[in-house]
């Protein structure tokens, strides 16, 4: 097996044309066509964002409602136009981060507050704030304890059929960012026991980590290659159909 020591970044404008041209997706498309605010992205998340967005974009249409998107961690800010174009203006978007620098993109694409992603009580303001939360991108710190914090915190607010993503999944195999192959605390191992939960039906579990039973509130856990995607939803007790 090859283990990737260093990371290839384009910027050549040539070499990103080149990607355009393969670009199948419309969230692939937006993005290449992006122009304005910096945004940084690993290529083969383009197509997962698309395979789980386009759902509840159409879902919050259908259901004439505003699809209500938080992202943790700004940066440059231009994540937050990207969704909007994804979107549309109608969708309410907010960004987090810990910046203060980062309250220069406020009101622009999206509204932005500034605070920690691993304090619950101003991650619950927020929320608050935006009246409802459909869908959670975490690209904040990447930190082992914030990526569970957060996810402790903003999982069981989130509304029925929202989904959760944490992107950057790798740092979870990092020792500065507290991670390491098989490392307690870090979200890879925190999936590992995500999963256990949703099967609870089938074995008393102990502990919630989310704060509710996984086995009655997720429906679905998706995992890529450095991003997981978690969908809500109330699932009964499982039963079998014998029909002849």
């Amino acid at each position: 097996m090859t283990h990737l020591t260093s990371f290839r970044t384009l910027t050549d404008p040539d070499e990103i044309a080149e990607e355009a041209v393969d670009a199948r997706t419309e969230m692939e498309r937006l993005f290449f066509a992006h122009e304005g605010r910096p945004a940084h992205k690993w290529r083969r998340y383009l197509e997962v964002y698309d395979r789980h967005f386009a759902p509840l974009r159409a879902a919050a249409a259908e259901a004439g409602r505003p699809l209500r998107m938080l992202e943790i961690g700004v940066a440059n800010g231009g994540s937050l136009d990207l969704w909007r174009a994804y979107f549309g203006p109608e969708a309410v978007l907010f960004g987090v981060d810990l910046d203060p620098a980062c309250a220069a993109f406020d009101g622009l694409s999206a509204q932005v507050r500034i605070g920690s992603q691993a304090d619950p009580a101003f991650l619950a303001r927020v929320v608050a704030e935006m009246g409802g939360l459909d869908l959670v991108l975490d690209d904040g710190s990447h930190q082992a304890a914030h990526q569970s914090a957060s996810f402790r915190a903003l999982f069981p607010l989130l509304n029925e059929g929202g989904l959760y993503m944490v992107e950057d999944l790798h740092t979870s195999y990092w020792d500065g960012w507290g991670g390491g192959v098989k490392r307690k605390g870090t979200f890879i191992e925190l999936l590992k026991e995500l999963m256990d939960e949703m099967h609870g039906w089938y074995a008393p579990m102990k502990t919630s980590l989310s704060g509710m039973r996984l086995d009655e509130a997720a429906f679905a856990l998706h995992l890529y290659d450095s991003v997981a995607a978690i969908e809500k939803r109330r699932v009964a007790a499982p039963y079998s159909v014998f029909k002849r």
